[in-house]
């Protein structure tokens, strides 16, 4: 890489960092090159992306945002993976180490909180945000329906009170 396109990749990875819900470091040492597509694709299926950077570069792109507390985690063979939703990428990084072991996680951030590994694993265990936001529209519709149902309820029986006066009217 030359001088200017490291620049150009430490901008680039700086505005990434300020701008992601999640970061996810992990080693990624002996992992082959069709591995590491079908991890990408993966990714990007699901909303993120992952990278493998220098890591001297990935620590100057580092500073100055919230995630600068990662900084230690980046030695040896190392990939990023971030998402603009806080779920997606801890999620698709763990799916993807449960098959290959040779991806080990390392940690990573979200804002300014840093993840250890086992943090990254139980975020990676939450619902995703549309999964959410479905529970709770469906918490939100239940109670509507059942007061809908109470409040026709009543007049319902009123109903069927006036048809049995009708009915005995007529019989007499």
């Amino acid at each position: 890489m030359e001088r200017a396109e490291k620049r150009e990749f430490v901008t680039e990875l700086n505005e990434v960092f300020k701008a992601s819900g999640s970061v996810v470091v992990a080693h990624y040492a002996g992992v082959t090159v069709a591995q590491m597509n079908d991890f990408r694709s993966k990714m990007r299926a699901a909303g993120g992306t992952v990278k493998v950077a220098k890591n001297r570069l990935a620590k100057i792109a580092l500073q100055g945002t919230e995630a600068e507390g990662i900084t230690d985690l980046f030695k040896g063979q190392t990939l990023i993976a971030f998402s603009n939703d806080p779920i997606t990428a801890p999620k698709v990084v763990m799916d993807f180490a449960k098959t290959n072991d040779k991806i080990v996680v390392l940690g990573g951030a979200m804002g300014t909180t840093t993840l250890t590994a086992d943090a990254v694993k139980s975020l990676a265990t939450l619902p995703s945000l549309d999964e959410l936001r479905a529970k709770l529209l469906g918490m939100i519709q239940t109670p509507a329906t059942r007061i809908a149902g109470v409040v026709q309820a009543p007049a319902a029986q009123l109903a069927r009170v006036f048809a049995a006066y009708a009915k005995k009217d007529e019989a007499a």
